[in-house]
């Protein structure tokens, strides 16, 4: 793995690390307004059970090459799931929030929630670049071919995604904002047009934007030692722990208590 940051949102990364492995590699300068890094993960259970890998996903859009055809990936909203068997390989794009609205041409909220075919979007030429990369080894010739497809089809830079995308790290990193109203205020603009950008750009809304990001950060406590949950539920802005476990719940399917013996 070539760096931490594709393992937010990975659910029980330890466990993970001896299934598969995953490496990320940082965009070309023409790219890097779109794009905020290439993924690569890599697999080899032969002889072994099929594995089912859990994620919390990020607000972000994937182009994904892989088999049977290469993929668009919408924000999922709920958990998920892939299920891993035999041996393969995979190579993501993930773009920056609202990086993916002009390559659509449009507001990407349709895409949530869904895995459509990446031919809607690119044509038929998407799937000649998905047979050439993924029998690759070398990692660096997938990307320099993903890059060269995704180059030549670049939109004109929109600043109003830019200004999305920070708007989405603000909601992120910062844990003490905790209502779609606050994130409003930080940003300089109405509750009305925060909501109305987030659709068109990130396909999902300001106050799922914020949950996902603490819960992101729940788990990665979870992972990563052991937690004093009423102190965690009070640094991210939760009313009491309950509050915390009925949130990571909904989505994880049991308490982050639990999670954390798991």
């Amino acid at each position: 793995m070539t760096s931490p940051e594709p393992l937010r949102g990975v659910l029980h990364p330890d466990r993970a690390a001896g299934l598969f492995q995953l490496f990320s590699h940082q965009p070309s300068a023409g790219l890097a307004p779109f794009v905020e890094f290439h993924w690569i993960v890599r697999w080899d259970l032969r002889g072994r059970p099929p594995h089912e890998q859990k994620v919390l996903a990020h607000p972000n859009i994937h182009l994904v090459f892989e088999e049977p055809q290469a993929a668009v990936y919408g924000v999922d909203r709920g958990l998920f799931v892939r299920r891993l068997e035999g041996q393969g390989q995979v190579h993501g794009v993930k773009f920056r929030p609202g990086g993916f609205r002009g390559l659509r041409g449009g507001p990407v909220q349709e895409l949530t929630d869904r895995v459509s075919p990446a031919a809607d979007v690119f044509g038929p030429e998407v799937e000649r670049v998905n047979r050439r990369i993924l029998p690759l080894e070398d990692q660096s010739a997938m990307v320099a071919l993903a890059e060269e497809f995704l180059l030549a089809r670049l939109p004109a830079p929109d600043p109003v995604a830019a200004e999305v995308a920070a708007m989405v790290d603000t909601a992120t990193a910062d844990h003490s904002l905790v209502r779609v109203e606050q994130l409003a205020e930080r940003c300089g603009t109405s509750v009305r047009t925060l909501q109305r950008l987030f659709a068109e750009y990130v396909g999902a809304s300001p106050k799922w934007v914020l949950r996902r990001a603490r819960l992101q950060e729940a788990a990665l406590r979870a992972d990563t030692g052991t937690v004093d949950w009423p102190l965690l539920a009070a640094d991210l802005g939760y009313a009491d722990q309950s509050h915390l476990s009925r949130d990571f719940t909904a989505v994880v399917g049991q308490p982050p208590t639990r999670y954390a013996r798991g």
